[in-house]
């Protein structure tokens, strides 16, 4: 039933964000569409709410992966440098290969998010038993190294404008033939899916999960390289979405409890849920120009952050 809902309302809310934007498309009479219109729609529309949901999805759950293989609700992309890492690995393989494609660029962000996500893991594992504000704490830190190691080569290679444009998350440029990437995705949510269970136990550490027959080293891969596909892609795709994984799956972990297998597709559905409301008040905020969404997503999940920071502590 609850799934259901979510269904529902995501439907509701993509058919609703394909008719607003700049260029005013009838959603009652669509028999009268021009070339022009039908255009918009195929062009651009149709791929900005499919990015938009996909998107959702896969930072959300990556999120909650996250925070069960390290035990804390309070770890995601945005608080363990994952973020910052697939940015480093996009402007390695822009300065390497600077006329290779996406596919290229997309290599060298999986390499680079899957090697910062094991140092992360590694530092989290032997600070388990401190503080849980520690650790995100930690993660932010490395993250703002990582942060300032991009920078700096972006400024020596004369390309911070490009950066930047990573740092703030925009569908607006989502075109047909540019987004295509971010199907990528969705095996690698599937995946997730069906290993919920174990990401679980693995979260409790290496001799439990041994205890119970399970392969620690290669459940810890397969979660790691989830993650880090989903969040390059979505990166790539679009620029960096800032709390979307952290704040999703503690809302959910507050209504329906900690059952990963239960809670899973409706973390999935509501991160997509709240990635539309968010595109669609900035589109609306300021129409007919658009707020990027990394600056929505960012002030209303740092919000809810702030407020889970503050309950926590209590």
């Amino acid at each position: 039933m609850r799934l259901a809902f979510y269904i529902l309302f995501l439907l509701f809310l993509s058919v609703l964000s394909l008719f607003i934007g700049v260029k005013e498309v009838s959603i009652l009479d669509f028999s009268q569409w021009n070339d022009e219109e039908q255009l918009i729609l195929t062009i651009s529309r149709i791929p900005r709410t499919i990015t938009l949901i996909l998107a959702g999805i896969g930072i959300s759950v990556s999120g909650l992966i996250m925070q069960q293989m390290t035990q804390n609700r309070f770890v995601s992309p945005t608080t363990a440098g994952t973020l910052d890492a697939a940015k480093l690995g996009i402007l390695v393989g822009l300065l390497t290969v600077p006329q290779a494609d996406n596919l290229y660029r997309l290599l060298f962000s999986f390499g680079f998010t899957f090697l910062a996500s094991l140092i992360f893991l590694k530092i989290a594992d032997r600070s388990r038993y401190r503080n849980v504000i520690f650790i995100p704490i930690v993660g932010l830190m490395f993250g703002g190294i990582l942060h300032s190691i991009t920078t700096f080569f972006a400024y020596k290679n004369n390309i911070v404008q490009n950066v930047n444009a990573w740092l703030m998350g925009d569908f607006s440029g989502v075109l047909q033939g540019n987004y295509e990437l971010v199907y990528l995705s969705i095996p690698a949510v599937v995946l997730t899916y069906l290993y919920a269970h174990k990401f679980t136990i693995v979260g409790m550490g290496e001799s439990f999960a041994k205890n119970l027959g399970l392969n620690y080293r290669t459940v810890m891969n397969i979660g790691l390289a989830c993650i880090s596909l989903t969040v390059s892609v979505v990166v790539l795709t679009v620029g960096s979405i800032p709390f979307l994984g952290l704040v999703i799956p503690n809302i959910v972990s507050l209504l329906y409890g900690d059952n990963l297998q239960k809670t899973l597709p409706i973390t999935a559905l509501m991160g997509a849920v709240f990635l539309v409301i968010c595109a669609i008040i900035g589109r609306l905020v300021i129409h007919p120009f658009e707020i990027p969404i990394g600056m929505t997503v960012g002030i209303i999940g740092g919000l809810l952050f702030l407020i889970l920071l503050i309950k926590k502590q209590r």
